[in-house]
């Protein structure tokens, strides 16, 4: 792939099955390390109304997908922390949201904690 944002039109792509227009692309956050030492450089994007989207994901890279409405990713009782401690005792917290049997933790909390300061700066 020729940059990141060619690479996350890729894969969500393959993971997904939907098409993003490199128009579409609204820019790219901070690169962010996952547990693998590996970067990780998230791409927003514009993907219009979900109504309209056909969804195809891949079994082998996706489990389940689902959506979180904005609204519902601002209500304090939606969001938490989860507190983790590795085997050299060095403790830290990263952000969790909660919808019924689903849990966004991890490195997509960050993605999303970093796009909700981004798109709603003051509301969140």
């Amino acid at each position: 792939d020729g940059d990141a944002v060619a690479t996350a039109l890729r894969e969500t792509r393959e993971e997904l099955g939907v098409a993003v227009a490199a128009a579409s692309v609204w820019g790219q956050l901070r690169t962010l390390p996952d547990r693998h030492g590996m970067s990780v450089a998230p791409v927003v994007a514009n993907l219009g109304p979900l109504e309209a989207l056909t969804l195809n994901p891949n079994p082998d890279e996706v489990e389940e997908v689902f959506t979180l409405p904005l609204a519902h990713l601002l209500r304090e009782e939606n969001q938490g922390y989860t507190h983790f401690r590795t085997a050299s005792g060095y403790g830290y917290t990263l952000p969790v949201f909660l919808n019924g049997p689903h849990k966004v933790w991890g490195l997509t909390a960050i993605v999303t904690e970093l796009t909700l300061e981004l798109l709603l700066p003051g509301r969140y």
